[in-house]
Parts: C-alpha cells; sequence; structure tokens
C-alpha cells in the first residue's frame, strides 16, 4: 500500500529524531562513499530532514525513499529495462 504523506510537522525534531536521521545518513554516507562536507552530502540530509518531518520515520523506508530521491541505486539492483529505451 502506498502511503499519501499529507502534512508536514511543524514541531522540533529531538535527540531520538535526530539520532534516527544521522543513523540514515551515516548509512547511506559509507554504502556509496559520499563525502560528508560535499554538496550531495548536503542534499541527501536535507532529504533526510524533510522526509523525516512528513511523517517517515522507519530507518529502511527512509533510507528506501532517500535512495529513490537521489538516485542512489546500484546499477546491478536496477530492474532490466528493455533494449533501445
Amino acid at each position: 500500500m502506498v502511503q499519501t504523506i499529507t502534512n508536514r510537522s511543524q514541531v522540533p525534531l529531538d535527540s531520538r529524531d535526530l539520532a534516527t536521521c544521522q543513523q540514515v545518513f551515516d548509512k547511506l554516507s559509507a554504502d556509496y562513499a559520499i563525502a560528508r562536507d560535499s554538496a550531495e552530502a548536503e542534499r541527501m540530509a536535507s532529504i533526510i530532514i524533510e522526509l523525516y518531518r512528513q511523517g517517515v520515520r522507519d530507518p529502511n523506508h527512509l533510507q528506501s525513499m532517500v535512495e529513490a530521491a537521489r538516485g542512489l541505486f546500484e546499477a546491478s539492483e536496477r530492474p532490466p529495462t528493455a533494449r533501445g529505451i
């Protein structure tokens, strides 16, 4: 089932929220060798925070959504496509 995000939380993030976001950021940074001080890391962090504020709280789901948003899937994980497309 696809979940539609209807509102964005305006509540400040607490230490548990930040720990979850940091965990996802660290995992993605390590998996894709993204330097912490790069523009890519800044974009990724922004996406993580925005999705978290929109209600995506499960770290695995958050990671998957960030990967999809940033196009970080490795070529071997992409489904095969028809030739010529």
